[in-house]
């Protein structure tokens, strides 16, 4: 009797919608492969305008993208919404929160969450940022405390009100304390007249000697000055060492008095119980060889923020920047194809293309090989940078034209309390992103 058995497609499960997960699906299209994606959101955040979002200068929708949408036509591609909680090496499944889902190759690319570096109760009271749920509650609670000191008849409590302070003097939080920057210097006065714009304090808390030291030492001053005459006040080589809602302490003993504190301090990897905590190194990100192979694994692979790739020339991994997972995720692709296949496989290379960051309207500065740019020239560069990395020419149109309205407007479309926010009804944001 003859046989009926028909040889399956190599079955390939990517824990993680964000970049360096779409980045591997979409490069396996049309190969003899079975893609399952599967995340907690269905749909695709653009990271770097999160603090667009929740200054209320965009439109949440504008920044997320459904994941369905993206692959449509993808005949080897399924989405599964779910969140990965135990990998079971030992039989090539994971557990998530819709059931069991078997793979013949693993691919974590869960991406990152906010550090708090284990303080509770840092992690209680202070607003992090890295979801869209997030970013529309850090809308909310800045509308908020502004409409309450509207209306607050203490000086003290009006000034607790009033006073923003961002932790993290990265490219997230100078962008983030340039926009609140903004907000103070042109939307407030239009918003709340009975307000006094001066009331409104911004602080920026970093740990280093410098803001933005990723960068180049000129671009890193630049963008001190730039927040500096938009009247940030910078608190450099110090660390926030408690808040209780209502008392910011710093560790040289300084005090701010404040409602409002916006965690932009570091990230930290997450992904799925069931990695050997061997593999597990600084930052909590898994080690991986040169092609992003979890050591001690055959089949699992972790790529993006998530992954670490030490070597000599990159000791502490790669920077958790949209690049490297864009690259990873493609690079990962070819090599997947080629171990199915019995081919060479190749080390993965980051390729820099340059860093950008913007602190206000004709403010940024940009890196790019050898030469930087500040002022005007990388303002542009950054919005047609970020511009054409959204997902979705609906989502670019629509960034687009509220850019250029509120360039000429100093105005924004978004200042709306959609939700209440609550510290008590808040709930973690973990899982796949």
């Amino acid at each position: 009797m003859a046989s009926t058995f028909t040889k399956r497609n190599p079955k390939i499960v990517i824990a993680g919608g964000g970049f360096a997960g779409i980045e591997l699906a979409k490069k396996l299209k049309g190969e003899a492969v079975d893609v399952v994606l599967i995340d907690r959101h269905n749909y695709h955040t653009f990271q770097p305008l999160l603090y667009q979002v929740a200054t209320g200068a965009l439109e949440a929708e504008t920044i997320a993208f459904p994941l369905r949408r993206i692959f449509q036509g993808q005949d080897n591609f399924t989405f599964r919404l779910a969140d990965a909680l135990q990998i079971n090496a030992e039989k090539n499944t994971i557990d998530t929160s819709i059931g069991e889902i078997s793979y013949d190759y693993l691919v974590l690319a869960t991406g990152a969450e906010t550090n708090f570096f284990g303080n509770r109760q840092l992690e209680h009271f202070c607003m992090g940022m890295k979801s869209v749920p997030e970013a529309l509650n850090l809308r909310s609670m800045m509308l908020q405390s502004i409409e309450s000191a509207l209306t607050e008849k203490d000086p003290g409590e009006k000034e607790e009100l009033m006073t923003f302070v961002v932790v993290g003097g990265g490219p997230t939080g100078v962008e983030l304390a340039g926009a609140l920057a903004e907000f103070k210097n042109y939307i407030l006065k239009k918003d709340y007249p009975k307000l006094d714009h001066c009331e409104m304090r911004v602080f920026l808390v970093e740990s280093k000697p410098v803001v933005l030291g990723v960068l180049s030492d000129t671009a890193s001053a630049k963008a001190k000055e730039y927040l500096e005459q938009m009247g940030v006040t910078l608190y450099n080589g110090v660390r926030v060492k408690s808040f209780d809602g209502e008392l910011l302490t710093i560790n040289d003993g300084r005090t701010l008095r404040t409602r409002n504190v916006l965690w932009a301090a570091g990230v930290v990897g997450q992904f799925p119980k069931g990695i050997n905590e061997e593999n597990i190194v600084r930052g909590n990100r898994i080690q991986t060889d040169e092609i992003n192979r979890v050591k001690g694994y055959k089949n699992i692979f972790a790529i993006g923020d998530v992954a670490a790739v030490i070597s000599a020339e990159t000791p502490d991994g790669h920077p958790g920047v949209a690049q490297v997972a864009i690259q990873q995720g493609k690079h990962l692709a070819d090599n997947l194809l080629a171990i199915i296949n019995g081919k060479t496989t190749r080390a993965f290379k980051y390729h820099d293309k340059g860093s950008l960051a913007t602190i206000g309207r004709n403010k940024a500065v940009a890196d790019i090989g050898k030469y930087t740019f500040t002022g005007f020239i990388a303002w542009i560069l950054w919005c047609f940078v970020h511009v054409l990395s959204l997902v979705g020419f609906k989502n670019r149109i629509a960034v687009f034209i509220t850019w250029v309205g509120r360039y000429f407007s100093f105005n924004g479309p978004t200042r709306i309390i959609v939700r209440p926010f609550s510290r008590e009804l808040m709930t973690e944001d973990t899982g796949a992103k």
